[in-house]
């Protein structure tokens, strides 16, 4: 026969195997969601409900990755170029203000930059009858993968009022006659730029609220 000794530490012990097994990160816990949240995503650009809707929409998913997303180098490189004149020939390279991909892996991605650029119109008679046009900004249009919102802006002190194109790749492989993307993505371009108009300071961007309204193109309408 077992002594009480001998039985009090086996009962000891099997309790601290349950314990053990039914606690800390294993057992039934839940294991914690990986990736960014929307409001986390890129500074929380596309936390409004239209914005966020669309967010998940194109990356298919509510947890994202950031990839290479250099959002300060974005916003200084935007006040260079308000701060000194322009030569004729002087081309800002745009810089990636937003890069996602979806936290649980696979190809889609999505790409946000920002920089100056001259005066418009920006689109072209050529490139018209690809993409839809809509109203914000001084001119925004996109295609189902490729789209651009402009607006103007003379951040606080600055020596000139520039033009800002927010220029959004999405996901690649998604049919050009998918007009709900190119909603989504003028959607998100939209609430990007005017992420960086606020950021800017700028006054009297023109920017739309919520879901841009698509309009014809003005190189196509009667």
């Amino acid at each position: 026969m077992r002594s009480a000794p001998a039985r009090t530490a086996a009962a000891l012990a099997v309790a601290a195997l349950l314990t053990s097994c039914s606690s800390g990160d294993g057992g039934d816990s839940a294991e914690a969601p990986k990736g960014l949240t929307v409001a986390e995503a890129c500074g929380g650009f596309a936390k409004d409900a239209a914005a966020t809707t669309a967010l998940n929409a194109v990356l298919g998913g509510d947890r994202f990755e950031d990839n290479l997303s250099k959002p300060e180098k974005a916003l200084a490189a935007l006040k260079a170029d308000a701060a000194a004149p322009w030569a004729d020939a002087y081309r800002p390279q745009p810089v990636t203000y937003c890069g996602l991909r979806p936290a649980e892996g696979g190809e889609k991605d999505l790409k946000i930059e920002v920089g100056a650029v001259g005066k418009g119109p920006y689109l072209s008679p050529k490139l018209a009858p690809k993409v839809t046009s809509y109203t914000t900004g001084l001119e925004a249009f996109t295609s189902s993968s490729l789209g651009s919102v402009y607006f103007s802006c003379r951040p606080e002190a600055a020596a000139h009022e520039i033009v800002v194109e927010t220029t959004i790749w999405g996901p690649a492989g998604v049919p050009e006659t998918d007009l709900e993307q190119r909603t989504r993505l003028i959607t998100l371009a939209n609430a990007a730029a005017h992420q960086v108009s606020a950021e800017l300071g700028c006054q009297g961007d023109r920017l739309a609220t919520g879901v841009p309204v698509a309009i014809p193109n003005p190189s196509t309408a009667p």
